[in-house]
């Protein structure tokens, strides 16, 4: 199944895993990697000697193209970038817009840029500022999300821009890739359907807890770090949106505190983010810091397996998942079932 994103990046097919933090790790995206789609690295809740053996684990595992979710705000976002160059990492995806000069840099060398945006006019800067790609992820995807539907947004960055369009938000089957190549984008990514795969790590009981919820089972709150975001409903999540300013307080400065231990950031770094955050939205000083916290909240649920400490981001799509594939199985069955529609269809 070829399309521009297959032929930009020589993948075999138009699916990608989406670099989602604690759970895109080396066994996850070079699985993803050999069976033809691409996988993303979460480099995010990584530190830079760790993002480098993430990295040399994947070429261990596979031959394939693979891609690096990088944030280019990070104090170290330079040193990163030097490493995808030369380690010849194919693509490097981003959740925050990079800079015009990061963009030249890495396509100078020869990696494919491929940010991740939530509004057309988003799709146009970053087009206009020399990205090779986007994602477009609408309101039905996990974590950070925004209020309109894949089914609108994805056209309106369509009309947008003359770069391949990948579409994000809701998808988890063949249908859904032969919806997306027919409204014009050049495949899909996935980050919920990918989540529950045999080869993510995410500890078992928490996959379960996943495949227990039906369509009503995920909330968008901005109790979590003070932007929308979309999570399974949990006892915890409750809490976290009937708890006092205090309470919320106390508990994300000390997840604050353990996260700029794990990834090496500075305080200043993260007092950085906190007043750009703040300038740049009405988020209170309590859900600045929340903001900072919320990686912590993550990683208890999604690597330490807690249900009470931990949140734990989801698409809507969870509703309609009821097992966990293999990763080869599942791209496989979606290509084949969207290959078989797209057939029908025009042949009727």
């Amino acid at each position: 199944m070829k399309t521009a994103l297959t032929e930009l990046a020589g993948i075999k097919h138009p699916i990608v895993q989406t670099g989602m933090g604690w759970v895109a790790g080396p066994r996850l995206v070079s699985a993803t990697a050999e069976a033809g789609g691409l996988g993303i690295l979460a480099s995010a809740t990584m530190t830079y000697d760790e993002l480098a053996a993430a990295i040399k684990e994947v070429k261990s595992r596979t031959s394939e193209p693979f891609g690096v979710n990088l944030r280019a705000d990070a104090d170290d976002a330079a040193r990163r970038v030097e490493l995808l160059i030369t380690e010849e990492v194919r693509v490097a995806s981003f959740a925050l817009a990079p800079k015009k000069d990061m963009i030249a840099r890495l396509k100078d060398n020869g990696v494919l840029v491929v940010p991740s945006v939530g509004a057309a006019r988003h799709a146009e800067k970053v087009a206009g500022w020399g990205a090779d790609a986007v994602i477009v992820q609408g309101g039905e995807g996990g974590g950070h999300t925004g209020g309109v539907a894949t089914t609108l947004l994805l056209p309106s960055v369509l009309d947008a821009v003359d770069i391949p369009v990948v579409a994000a938000g809701g998808f988890f089957d063949g249908r859904g890739l032969a919806a997306a190549l027919a409204y014009g984008a050049a495949g899909v990514a996935m980050g919920t359907r990918f989540l529950l795969t045999r080869e993510s790590t995410v500890p078992d009981e928490i996959k379960q807890a996943y495949l227990a919820r039906d369509l009503n089972g995920t909330v968008v709150t901005r109790k979590v770090d003070g932007m929308p975001h979309r999570v399974l409903r949990t006892e915890l999540v409750d809490a976290l949106e009937s708890a006092g300013p205090v309470s919320g307080l106390a508990r994300a400065a000390r997840n604050a505190a353990k996260f700029r231990r794990l990834t090496g950031l500075s305080w200043r770094s993260l007092a950085t983010e906190g007043l750009r955050m703040k300038r740049g939205g009405d988020r209170t000083w309590s859900q600045v810091l929340m903001a900072a916290n919320t990686p912590m909240l993550l990683r208890a649920g999604l690597v330490e397996g807690d249900r009470s400490a931990g949140v734990l981001a989801s698409g809507q799509v969870v509703g309609l998942l009821g097992d966990l594939p293999a990763v080869g199985d599942l791209i496989e069955k979606i290509v084949a079932d969207a290959t078989g529609i797209l057939r029908r269809l025009a042949s009727e």
